[in-house]
């Protein structure tokens, strides 16, 4: 399946106009009274300033992701001297630049300064977004796909990661995300591409790497899968065989089996906890990060582990 299209970045018409000049004559209009509608970012800085030339493209592209659902007002200090000094009488700290201001329904909502990294910014607005009762596009999309892909429709959910990767390629959700949809589909190809496409600053984010848990384990279990009944007459004529037991928790996850796949790695865990240096535990372990910590099947294995080690 085509997951990213090809054509050009599209903006839509709305997101044209979300970055304007601002000054004494229009603050009340394109700030204050346009704040009543949607979140206004106002971006104080100064053509002598270093770090703005750093921060303002970086708030520029962040306003323009969000496709008209945020405005970027931007103020030269050193031509609104008498904004300036008619804000800070009203509270707003502005002695230093850059100064980055958020409005919402005509009161300050949240302020920053300094040149933050544009991941900061994103999250500035996002928080912005959410007190606006706006959630950020990327957000909404990560929150349908999730959805998608608890109720079994992997192929529909992943082109709804992938949209949501589209639009905020810093999302780990979204990369992770889509390659358990892929995952879910059997198209391990594709989900090692993605995978070798995440920002290499995400790629230790928990959601990153449980999805490249479960791209390694998928590869083992298909290979364990086929010997799936053999196996169990291994373990069944020889408890003690911890080499089938280990990989028939291999064959068990892959065919969605979570619960005896922990099952059989715990019982290697009770019968010899050292096996192969500590071999079932490790690969519980990775089990867990591949479903995710909140996967009730790891909340059920997770416990019964801790009373094991710790009884």
């Amino acid at each position: 399946m085509t997951l990213f299209a090809t054509s050009d970045e599209q903006i839509s018409p709305a997101a044209a106009d979300v970055i304007i000049e601002g000054n004494q004559a229009n603050f009340m209009d394109e700030v204050v009274d346009a704040s009543m509608k949607l979140p206004i970012l106002v971006d104080f800085w100064a053509t002598w300033c270093g770090p703005c030339k750093t921060l303002t493209p970086a708030l520029e592209r962040v306003a323009r992701a969000q496709n008209g659902r945020v405005r970027l007002v931007k103020i030269d200090v050193d031509k609104n001297q008498q904004l300036m000094a008619q804000l800070m009488r009203m509270g707003l700290p502005l002695q230093s630049v850059p100064t980055v201001v958020g409005f919402w329904q005509g009161q300050v909502a949240d302020m920053f300064q300094g040149a933050v990294p544009e991941s900061e910014v994103k999250r500035f607005v996002e928080a912005l977004l959410k007190l606006a009762g706006s959630a950020a596009p990327s957000a909404d999309l990560i929150a349908q796909a999730k959805e998608l892909l608890e109720a079994g429709q992997a192929e529909p959910a992943a082109s709804v990661y992938a949209a949501a990767v589209q639009q905020d390629a810093d999302k780990p959700e979204a990369w992770g995300g889509l390659v358990r949809a892929l995952l879910a589909m059997g198209d391990e190809r594709e989900a090692a591409e993605m995978l070798s496409r995440v920002p290499p600053k995400l790629a230790e984010h928990p959601e990153v790497s449980g999805a490249r848990s479960a791209l390694a384990l998928a590869a083992e279990g298909r290979k364990a899968q086929t010997a799936m009944a053999g196996l169990s007459e291994r373990v069944g004529a020889n408890p003690d065989d911890h080499e089938a037991r280990y990989e028939l928790a291999t064959a068990f996850n892959a065919s969605g089996m979570r619960a005896e796949a922990a099952a059989a790695l715990l019982e290697i865990i009770r019968r010899d906890r050292a096996w192969n240096d500590d071999a079932a535990r490790k690969q519980l372990l990775k089990l867990f990060e591949a479903w995710g910590m909140d996967d009730p099947a790891t909340m059920a294995a997770r416990r019964k582990l801790s009373t094991m080690l710790f009884s």
